[in-house]
Formats: structure tokens, sequence, C-alpha cells
């Protein structure tokens, strides 16, 4: 298999509620609309490669039940290649998203039994890629690539959107960091005192904020860039889409300032529409933010 991006980790089914208010305690209401689509961020990160054009590969795990088999088929229709998704007998991973009116959501993740893949789940040797982007809920799977491609031109990146086990073993392995907010001040409590500190274990950093944009630092050299303005919808997977549109960019070769701006028309069009997996930009959309704005 040879691609342009593999994406590896967190595949689930998302049930995406619109409110028209966060429910209180023991308030009941109902819903104003249910959409159903796959999501994970790293499955969502190879879905938006792929409507940029690029070749495209997801690993992981789903289930064989009805919600492993639907997002399985999505996957296919949207050309990625699943060779290397293992399914198995524990629940695929579903996720309840409730969007508010303001675009801000809550979630609900369950698993059941569903645990990391072992480290040799699945046979990479036949794999060719030019970017690895892992999102550390694969942790032992990840590690034992990226050993393997140390002895590669390949290029790591870690989407960090949260502290837990994957993203602090992988963090200091990679290529390029791309953390979220969430990320920076749960590890040092300030964003701008995180990117300092990941930049001593990371060549490349890249903190996302949201409507506040992203900043950044590659050595000596720092800065940041300002967010797309566009009317939010729902920010569902518009980090899982900055971080596909991250790894094409450097697939595609970009210069530094354009894969920012590349990554950021993504994860900024991914807002203007409900759901994750729905708001992911196709081609035009994406060249015409990016082009224009």
């Amino acid at each position: 298999m040879n691609v342009d991006v593999l994406c590896i980790g967190h595949a689930s089914y998302d049930l995406i509620f619109t409110v028209a208010h966060h429910p209180g305690s023991d308030e009941k209401i109902v819903a104003e609309s249910l959409l159903e689509c796959g999501g994970g961020p790293a499955a969502n990160a190879a879905i938006t490669a792929a409507k940029l054009g690029l070749k495209t590969a997801f690993a992981g795990y789903l289930g064989h039940d009805i919600y492993g088999l639907k997002h399985l088929e999505e996957l296919r229709e949207h050309q990625v290649n699943t060779d290397l998704i293992l399914l198995g007998d524990s629940p695929t991973p579903l996720s309840t998203i409730i969007v508010k009116p303001n675009g801000q959501r809550a979630l609900i993740n369950y698993k059941g039994d569903t645990h990391a893949l072992a480290a040799t789940a699945l046979d990479f040797s036949t794999t060719k890629a030019k970017v690895v982007l892992f999102d550390g809920h694969e942790p032992h799977l990840s590690q034992h690539l990226l050993t393997q491609l140390k002895q590669t031109d390949t290029l790591t990146v870690l989407d960090a959107g949260s502290v837990h086990e994957g993203t602090l073993s992988l963090m200091s392995q990679v290529d390029y960091l791309v953390c979220s907010e969430k990320f920076a001040v749960q590890l040092a409590g300030d964003v701008h005192l995180a990117l300092s500190r990941l930049s001593e274990v990371s060549p490349n950093v890249v903190i996302t904020l949201g409507e506040k944009g992203l900043i950044w630092q590659r050595g000596d050299e720092a800065g940041s860039v300002p967010a797309f303005s566009v009317l939010a919808i729902d920010t569902t997977g518009a980090g899982d889409a900055f971080h596909g549109a991250f790894a094409a960019a450097l697939a595609l070769k970009m210069a530094w300032p354009e894969v920012l701006r590349y990554a950021s028309a993504a994860g900024s069009l991914c807002c203007t529409k409900l759901g994750a997996r729905l708001g992911i930009p196709s081609k035009l959309e994406h060249q015409a933010l990016f082009d224009h704005a």
C-alpha cells in the first residue's frame, strides 16, 4: 500500500443531537434534529485528506456491529483505504454529541470493553506513507510503528487533543506536535507556557486556539495565525479536519506558512455545518476559502 497520508487511532460512530439549550438537572428536552455518521479524530482526518484529493488510509479498530459496518462503508465511500482496519467482537465506540445554538457542544463517549490494540495487531510492513498522523488513541500500535519509521523519510504528526497515556507517550517522538488549547492548558496551565515547554521536546509545535487562531514554534522561530472568519454552527470535528489538512499539506510539501493556513481553512469550514464528518469541506470549498480569504 502506497498512500500520501496514513491516519492511526480512534474510529467511533457519532449520534449528534441539536438542542435549543443545554438540559439542566433532571430536565427532559426534545432534540430538534438527529444526525448519524462515523467519527473519531484519526478517521475524520483520513477523510479530510481524502476529500482534499490525497490518497489516504485509516488504521485502527471497529466492532463487527451495525455501527462499525456503517462506518467501514462510509470510509470506503470516501475512497479511504480500509485494509488496516481490524474488525472485532468488542463494540464500536459510540459518541453522543449535544450541539447547542451557539455551536458549542457536549460529548458522551462509550467504549464498553473495547481496549487499545496490541503493538503487533496490524502489519505495516507493506505500507508506505509520506505522512503518518497519530491521534494517541492506539498508543501501543503507534509506538511500534514509530520505531519502524525512524529509519525512513516519513513525516509524523501527533494530534494531541487532550492529555492521556497516548499523547504523553508519543508527543516527544513525532516531527510535528499539533495540540489543542485543552491539551496545552491541561499540561501547563497556560498556552504560551505550554508552547515553550513543548518546543523543548518537539521540533515543530502548533497549538490551535479555536476562533483565536493558532500559535506555533519551530526552534527559535515562533508566530501566530488568525482564524478564518466563518459563521460557526457546530465546532465538532474542527480539530480533526485541521489535523487531516495539516498532514495533507505536509504530504504536498507546502511551505510552513501555507501548511498552517491550509489546515486552518479546513478547520474553520468544518464549523459551518452540523456534525464532524458532514462538516468536512470538499476540495472546491476548501480551495475557495484558502485562495481568496
